[in-house]
């Protein structure tokens, strides 16, 4: 039997129907409220439509098909086409487009990143800031430093006092 929306129950699987219930009431409520559900699209789809015939992109999960644009973006084609087929999230927030220019991307939408493919995209590898070990000397610091503006202040001294 088909469980009732709202219902809890668990299957040996982790709880697919679970999600499966989760899932449905999500629909169920956007037709309660007018609106469409979203068109799912696997990673694996998304990758094929790496080209200039057909170019989609993924920015925040949402799926863009961008290929009727692709003439008409202020940064040029080929920004696009470097991100085609994969997320293009982080490039897209660090340019900071305008309000309008997200306004206009609403029209690509064509669907969303199947949420079981949301882990799949790679994240921005963390940038690490290396430093000396503090297991350095402080002499290495400043003592080489400092020896090394006394040799040049002497030879200065030397080259001056030579004439």
């Amino acid at each position: 039997s088909v469980p009732e929306f709202g219902s809890s129950t668990r299957d040996c699987c982790g709880g697919l129907v679970l999600r499966y219930i989760m899932v449905a009431e999500e629909a169920k409520d956007m037709v309660d409220q007018g609106k469409e559900c979203p068109k799912y699209y696997r990673l694996e789809d998304v990758q094929k439509h790496n080209n200039s015939r057909s170019t989609w992109i993924i920015i925040h999960h949402k799926i863009y098909d961008v290929t009727k644009f692709l003439e008409e973006h202020p940064g040029g084609e080929e920004v696009l086409r470097e991100q085609a087929g994969g997320d293009a999230t982080e490039s897209f927030e660090d340019v900071g487009h305008s309000t309008d220019a997200r306004t206009m991307s609403t029209q690509y939408v064509i669907g969303e990143l199947h949420p079981d493919d949301h882990a799949k995209l790679q994240r921005p590898s963390e940038t690490l800031i290396t430093t000396m070990e503090s297991t350095s000397s402080w002499w290495a610091n400043w003592v080489i430093p400092g020896v090394a503006a006394v040799i040049v202040a002497f030879m200065y001294h030397l080259y001056m006092t030579s004439d």
